[in-house]
């Protein structure tokens, strides 16, 4: 795996400042029962690291010092954690909105089937990636019988109201394959719908195109081919003054599987402090105590790039 930082680390991206925070986005570990090429957080079936009870109690204890209502659950597969479910029940009790970033096939595996109506039961929103509609694209970044298995939990979400019923939220992620930015959201929303209908009888509610990030996985693969220099050529030239504003990292910190606080999940995986030099752990923050600068680097083009990328699509 080749070190993408040193080549990310100078960089005239724009001086950018934290606003109101409304989004806790928390890193449950890195195991997954994939390994996509395009994953950022360079997850697998073989990582170990995962997120204690004592690390979700602490962040509990955040959120109800805090007037923090949408929890986004990610990996990973953040349903392998084994105190998912408890983190969920109670943060649900704490009247917040959960967000589970879902790989689908992970619904597949042994003793998870309860997590269907546990979803149900708890009005969890499903942000599944599904990169693409085409079985052989799919199975080409994340495995053999990825896209068959991915289908058969779709239709079983939409069975239990996911994607019909306003209060089951079903959204849908594509990653492009390559070093390309993300085509029209809008114009593969309407594309992806007809297909997966038409073929599968499948319904979801948004479709949202992340661009690549030139980190971890995917980073260090763009170098083995001699396109890191081209990609980041592409991020900078297709900036997009008008996503700045919007960025997820102005009202959201990510929180890895140790606790401590980053500004956003990129960063994360880049060992980026939140502060600076030093660690800041989610049992020391407090709402008035946020650094407001936040830490960028030359991987932030990717989410001014084109119409823009967050975790929830594009941003203009």
């Amino acid at each position: 795996m080749h070190d993408v930082y040193p080549l990310l680390e100078k960089t005239d991206f724009p001086i950018i400042f934290r606003g109101r925070l409304n989004t806790i986005q928390i890193n449950l570990g890195y195991k997954c029962n994939q390994s996509c090429l395009h994953c950022h957080v360079n997850a697998g079936p073989k990582r170990k690291e995962m997120m204690t009870l004592e690390t979700i109690d602490q962040i509990l204890n955040f959120i109800k010092r805090s007037d923090v209502k949408n929890i986004d659950l990610t990996g990973g597969a953040p349903e392998l954690n084994d105190h998912f479910d408890y983190l969920v029940t109670q943060a649900r009790e704490l009247n917040c909105h959960i967000i589970d970033r879902c790989n689908l096939t992970v619904l597949q595996e042994p003793n998870k089937e309860y997590l269907f109506e546990f979803f149900r039961k708890n009005y969890i929103e499903v942000v599944a990636s599904l990169p693409c509609y085409e079985e052989d694209n799919v199975n080409r970044q994340r495995g053999n019988g990825v896209f068959k298995k991915s289908i058969e939990v779709l239709q079983r979400l939409n069975e239990l109201g996911y994607g019909i019923n306003k209060k089951l939220q079903l959204n849908l992620v594509y990653n492009p394959q390559g070093a390309v930015l993300p085509p029209d959201q809008n114009v593969l929303e309407k594309k992806y719908k007809s297909i997966l209908m038409g073929n599968y009888n499948i319904t979801f509610n948004n479709l949202y195109t992340i661009t690549n990030m030139p980190i971890a996985r995917f980073g260090s693969t763009l170098i083995s081919q001699k396109k890191f220099g081209y990609y980041m050529k592409l991020l900078k030239s297709n900036f997009n003054n008008d996503a700045l504003n919007k960025l997820m990292c102005k009202s959201l910190i990510s929180i890895d599987y140790r606790g401590y606080v980053y500004d956003c999940d990129f960063n994360q995986m880049l060992d980026l402090n939140i502060s600076g030099n030093k660690r800041l752990h989610i049992s020391d923050v407090k709402n008035s105590t946020m650094p407001k600068k936040i830490n960028t680097a030359d991987h932030c083009f990717g989410c001014t790039a084109g119409s823009g990328s967050s975790c929830g699509g594009i941003l203009v």
